[in-house]
């Protein structure tokens, strides 16, 4: 990197290693939130011209260049019994070529927090809940690291971390296009759990004879719940369960929807989901958890509700929402530009503090910091 005489870099490409979970391919084939999110800032930042390498399956496809500690995603790998193993690998691989990097910017929550005292910049950006009692305790031991979160929302339980900032999801800008919503359907796309609250979305598409189609996955660690809560209320003839699909289908299965229902009871995130409708002009309903008020505007991009008499209220309203300005606001947003950039941004920030720090203790060589 070059340096101001005053210690700050100037604002040219940057090196950057970006650490994926390895349980999907980048792109997914299929269900993946965080390592499509991934996916599409890798290709983002190398569109703009900086000089990416991703640590991720080998099954990637990827523009960057991609360092590889399991020949394909873990989820879909039939003989993987002990995915951390392949993730220990990773890290070892991170600390074998941090120095070639400006800066690493991790997406395996804290896995990495005891290899991670290197003398490159780092970044962590948590994509999952953070209600999780055992946290309080990782936090505590590791409370230097510095963090982004993916909504405001997401920080609650942990307000004594380190966040640096909040920088929301982001999609390409044609990835998805304008649909019409003529389907006649509603849509859930997504995961079959508790959380996700499938049981609400089939009650609010019978209470309003709508059909309801459900593109979705099934952990195994859901199927107990599918089979003894969900099955039975798919033999409707106006449920139907599609199972997973892929992005390409996404824009279709969306974009003919008159609205994707987001009947949340958990502290969702983000809600990947939620902006992938937006893209498609689709409007959502969603129940009040989360991440979900700072990613919809009410009566703008669809309906926030905290009852079910709310939520079957609103589809009635749909009518009076403009798709084209959905898909505007997305645009303005939610797009994988607006998110590069806000994350170049942290990169350049946490670089400059790393280079002044050299500055002070002058007796260390500025390319062995970066």
């Amino acid at each position: 990197m070059n340096e101001e005489k005053n210690g700050n870099i100037k604002t040219k490409p940057l090196r950057i290693a970006q650490i994926a979970p390895l349980y999907e391919s980048l792109p997914p084939k299929l269900y993946g939130g965080t390592e499509r999110i991934v996916y599409y800032l890798t290709e983002e930042l190398v569109k703009q011209g900086h000089e990416i390498t991703l640590f991720a399956s080998g099954d990637s496809i990827t523009n960057a260049k991609l360092i590889a500690p399991v020949n394909e995603g873990l989820r879909l790998k039939k003989d993987c019994i002990d995915p951390l193993a392949y993730h220990i690998i990773e890290m070892q691989e991170v600390i074998k070529h941090a120095k070639e990097f400006d800066i690493l910017h991790f997406h395996t929550d804290y896995l990495h927090f005891p290899f991670s005292n290197l003398k490159v910049p780092s970044i962590t950006t948590l994509h999952g809940r953070l209600d999780i009692p055992e946290l309080q305790d990782i936090y505590k031991v590791f409370p230097y690291q510095k963090l982004i979160s993916i909504s405001n929302n997401q920080r609650r339980p942990l307000p004594q971390a380190k966040f640096v900032k909040t920088v929301y999801h982001g999609l390409p800008e044609n990835l998805h296009s304008l649909g019409n919503g003529t389907g006649d359907y509603l849509a859930f796309l997504g995961r079959i759990s508790p959380e996700k609250g499938i049981e609400r979305a089939i009650r609010i598409a019978l209470a309003t004879n709508i059909k309801l189609k459900i593109a979705a996955k099934i952990d195994k660690a859901d199927l107990a719940y599918y089979e003894n809560d969900v099955k039975y209320l798919l033999n409707h003839p106006l449920i139907e369960y599609i199972g997973e699909i892929n992005e390409q289908q996404k824009t279709e299965f969306l974009g003919n929807a008159k609205a994707l229902i987001f009947p949340i009871n958990w502290p969702e995130p983000f809600g990947l989901v939620m902006i992938e409708a937006m893209a498609c002009g689709t409007p959502v309903i969603a129940f009040n958890n989360g991440s979900v008020p700072e990613i919809l505007e009410d009566g703008v991009t669809g309906f926030i509700v905290d009852t079910m008499t709310q939520a079957i209220f609103a589809v009635s309203q749909l009518k009076y929402l403009s798709r084209i300005k959905i898909r505007q606001t997305f645009e303005k947003r939610f797009t994988a530009k607006r998110m590069a950039e806000d994350y170049i941004n942290v990169y350049y920030s946490l670089i400059n503090v790393s280079l002044k720090r050299v500055y002070r203790n002058g007796n260390i060589k500025l390319n062995e910091q970066l």
